[in-house]
């Protein structure tokens, strides 16, 4: 299998299973991440995402070059359903654990993770110029909304690398860690996450798009919706009550 699933105590992780190829990501693979991601979507047994890249030199290089020209033409390739797409409109909060190259669509699909670990081997790249062309999943909006606008042109105009410590020095990654270590770490922020109650978990995304995609008053009258939404789950009574009780609260995300 070249896109692999497992769920072990409410965290899934995707992990994409060529590494041959650096992991790159063919029209079949594309296919299936787009039916896992929403597989996931409609499992409320999954709490957190992880994704990451099989063995220890590649995330993702984004698609596979040798498949472009198998689109008949641009138009068709922009028309392209997008796994990037899709992994944002995941509700639950999703982890990438980038172990490796995240070059072209491997850089978009890192950013549109909520959270992003790095491997110390880890580098980041918008590497399509160099081939001359740019990213279409996402990667301006998103590189720009991520780190200071001097970096974000600086990778978005070169095509250049960045390595983990200059990643995580712009913010594009809260943590750098060695590599034997970054599954376990992506794997403690999940199931960490996972611990939470969902529906708080997954309001406080909405909460996170909506602070960067709304002007500040309406953003700020958002979050207090979803605040009042929150309050009225049986998960929040819960939580009270666990507190009262100095006892650790079981969350069932209703």
């Amino acid at each position: 299998m070249t896109v692999e699933f497992s769920v072990t105590g409410g965290v899934g992780t995707i992990t994409l299973n060529r590494p041959a190829k650096l992991n790159a990501v063919t029209r079949a693979m594309s296919a299936d991440l787009l039916a896992l991601v929403e597989r996931v979507g409609g499992d409320r047994d999954v709490r957190v995402l992880v994704i990451t890249g099989a063995g220890g030199r590649s995330f993702s290089v984004g698609s596979d070059i040798g498949e472009v020209d198998a689109y008949p033409d641009p138009w068709e390739f922009r028309n392209r359903r997008d796994y990037c797409d899709a992994l944002r409109a995941l509700r639950i909060p999703v982890v990438a654990a980038v172990n490796g190259y995240a070059y072209g669509g491997g850089l978009e699909l890192a950013l549109s993770a909520d959270i992003r670990l790095a491997s110390s081997a880890a580098s980041f790249a918008a590497a399509e110029i160099k081939l001359g062309w740019i990213g279409g999943g996402g990667v301006s909006a998103l590189l720009s909304a991520t780190v200071p606008a001097s970096d974000a042109a600086l990778m978005l105009l070169t095509g250049d690398p960045v390595d983990a410590s200059s990643a995580f020095r712009m913010g594009l990654v809260s943590r750098v860690v060695e590599p034997d270590e970054l599954m376990e770490a992506a794997a403690n922020v999940a199931k960490t996450i996972a611990a939470r109650p969902p529906i708080a978990a997954q309001s406080a995304k909405a909460n996170l798009l909506a602070a960067r995609t709304m002007g500040r008053e309406a953003a700020i009258q958002y979050e207090r919706e979803m605040q009042a939404i929150c309050m009225g789950t049986r998960d929040a009574a819960e939580g009270r009550r666990a507190f009262a009780e100095k006892r650790p609260p079981v969350f069932e995300g209703r």
